[in-house]
């Protein structure tokens, strides 16, 4: 009798189909970072109480569907995990907010998302679950690289901050980097054993009642008007509960790196839509940067394929 083949810990029938779903979670992002500006800037809301309360909506609609199929006797070895990843997820948001706040988007998304794929990738190499070869170097270079000539010509708000404001923006970017590569490495774990609806569900909980704590410092309150009270329900529809189902499902196909590259499109989607819906100049250099991050993408969907033959 042949002995079991283990399990691999990333598997795909169609890794595509996985980056394309890690992808669609990026694009849903960036439509949200365009909704969080406006509920910031012309409505007065604060990082944490729209974080909060886009938790709580996502919660809720994943709860409605996925609640039954919830099995204790599968999460409960897994529920420190899900804890901290929720946790995870919860903090690199709200930091990433914060960092915002403090010094405009440029810099703290460029922290944020760029950072985490270096991170992954060297401990992936470290570990032996990715190759440090010329195409992976060649991709994760041509994605950062992409990434920065899209943001840093779009935001250029730092110049009037002061020092303090400028230094603590940069350690809430890094703090969200930290945690969003962290939650990258261990949530396709979490989704291979529960099922990605109900890993969504468990995290989505569990960062809703982590942002909740931060009421002890800033009151959470829901808007009173219209205009916000719609975009605070698509924020927790799309970006949250959707955009988070995809990312799960994607995290349980793909390894970290491709899967933080893929969610480098959170920016570009929001400048597009910056550039088509609020009159914003698209320049040359984000054209370029675009380009370089849609190939690197491409890159990674090849070199997926070609692993997945071997």
């Amino acid at each position: 009798m042949e002995a079991s083949k283990p399990q691999l810990k990333f598997h795909s029938p169609s890794p595509k189909m996985a980056l394309a779903a890690a992808c669609g979670a990026g694009v849903l992002w960036g439509t949200g970072a365009l909704v969080v500006n406006i509920l910031v800037s012309q409505y007065g809301f604060t990082p944490e109480n729209i974080s909060f309360w886009r938790f709580v909506i996502g919660a809720i609609v994943l709860i409605g569907i996925f609640g039954r199929g919830i099995m204790w006797s599968r999460l409960r070895p897994l529920l420190i995990t899900v804890i901290l990843a929720g946790t995870a997820m919860a903090g690199y948001v709200l930091l990433w907010f914060l960092g915002i706040e403090q010094m405009g988007a440029a810099v703290p998304t460029l922290i944020a998302l760029c950072l985490p794929p270096v991170i992954v990738t060297i401990i992936g190499i470290a570990r032996g679950q990715e190759t440090a070869d010329f195409q992976l170097l060649l991709v994760l270079s041509g994605a950062i690289t992409g990434t920065v000539l899209i943001i840093v010509q779009h935001d250029a708000t730092t110049a009037n901050n002061d020092s303090y404001s400028t230094m603590l923006g940069v350690v809430f970017s890094i703090g969200s980097a930290l945690l969003y590569a962290g939650f990258s490495m261990i949530s396709g774990r979490i989704s291979i054993a529960l099922g990605a609806g109900q890993a969504t569900a468990c995290l989505t909980i569990v960062a809703a009642a982590v942002m909740g704590l931060t009421a002890l410092f800033r009151p959470l309150s829901w808007p009173t008007d219209f205009p916000p009270q719609a975009w605070f329900l698509y924020l927790g529809l799309v970006t949250a509960a959707l955009a988070l189902l995809a990312f799960s499902w994607g995290a349980a196909r793909l390894k970290p790196t491709a899967l933080t590259v893929a969610t480098l499109l959170e920016p570009l989607t929001a400048v597009v839509l910056s550039a088509l819906l609020l009159g914003q100049h698209f320049g040359s250099l984000q054209w370029i940067g675009s380009f370089l991050l849609l190939l690197s993408i491409w890159g990674l969907g090849r070199r997926a394929s070609t692993k997945g033959k071997n």
